[in-house]
């Protein structure tokens, strides 16, 4: 018998990195299944104009979420003002690319910092407060980068493979907890994370509003592994259990080794500038993050995917 879809009219989502790409698109899909909303970014001017654009039911906060205070001030604002956090999606990333050798020791810090540190944060200040009620679901943004290596994004992948396995032990810990849990693996995406950068044979770029479609219907029907879209997942999967150079002979035909090498920089120039003055803030000296304001007859109102 199928699963009866659950319904998300009324909850509380949490989203990091929701002023653009990916979280927007997110944050406007649950809206329309009737959630409320709050979006976290380090930009919170342009997370302001996100909420303005989406209604009355989503908020923005400002986030910084290499800081674990931080990242606890803005779930403290979001229960404050919109009820307890039902779902947090970890969505908030970067992705420079570059030859490894060539990377910069800060670029690599910051990508760890904001792509591993970020979920690490959130899942253990949200958590808590799920497990008090026993309920609640959490989303983790990894890839396709997540389950394989692709030159010029090194530490990227190695990111990524972290957030895949961090939330399968941390679903293992929590397996009857009622929590559920949801990593979400996209190929290519039509956001500014993959500005300059053209698909390889037989993969086109997915929209970020097809990833937002997959991350609801994961909360509607408890999905764990999620691809975007479904024949990456295929492609993937039976991979896995090919011999090594089968495996990499399939790549290369699908030119998986060469779309981060031949990506137009030019292209990515704005990208690029922007995720280098995402710069984290020191944990040893992070402060709570200071929640935007959100008034309805005035204005209304946060780096991500």
């Amino acid at each position: 018998m199928a699963k009866q879809p659950k319904s998300l009219n009324g909850k509380v989502v949490a989203i990091t990195g929701g002023a653009r790409g990916i979280g927007k698109a997110t944050a406007q899909a649950l809206v329309r299944q009737g959630a409320r909303v709050g979006i976290g970014d380090l930009d919170v001017e342009l997370a302001r104009q996100t909420a303005s654009e989406l209604g009355d039911n989503v908020r923005a906060y400002e986030l910084d979420v290499t800081s674990r205070p931080s990242f606890a001030a803005f779930l403290d604002s979001v229960e404050s003002d919109l009820g307890p956090v039902d779902v947090l999606i970890n969505n908030a990333g970067i992705m420079p690319i570059t030859p490894f050798l060539d990377e910069t020791d800060d670029s690599a810090v910051r990508q760890l910092d904001i792509n591993v540190h970020g979920t690490i944060f959130g899942m253990k200040e949200a958590l808590p407060r799920m497990l008090a009620r026993r309920s609640g679901h959490v989303v983790n943004l990894a890839s396709v980068a997540g389950k394989g290596g692709f030159p010029y994004l090194a530490t990227y992948c190695a990111a990524k493979h972290a957030v895949v396995g961090l939330t399968e032990a941390v679903r293992g810990e929590h397996r009857d907890s009622g929590i559920g849990f949801t990593v979400v693996m996209p190929a290519m995406v039509n956001t500014e994370l993959t500005a300059g950068v053209k698909a390889g044979r037989g993969v086109e770029k997915a929209e970020p509003e097809e990833v937002a479609d997959a991350i609801v219907d994961a909360l509607q029907l408890d999905r764990y592994e999620v691809y975007v879209p479904k024949a990456v997942g295929r492609i993937s999967k039976a991979m896995t259990i090919l011999p090594r150079r089968a495996a990499e002979a399939i790549g290369r035909y699908l030119e998986a080794d060469q779309v981060m090498v031949q990506a137009d920089m030019s292209g990515r120039k704005a990208y690029e500038e922007r995720v280098a003055k995402s710069e984290p803030t020191p944990l040893e000296v992070a402060a709570p993050a200071r929640a935007a304001e959100n008034v309805a007859s005035e204005e209304k109102e946060p780096v991500g995917g």
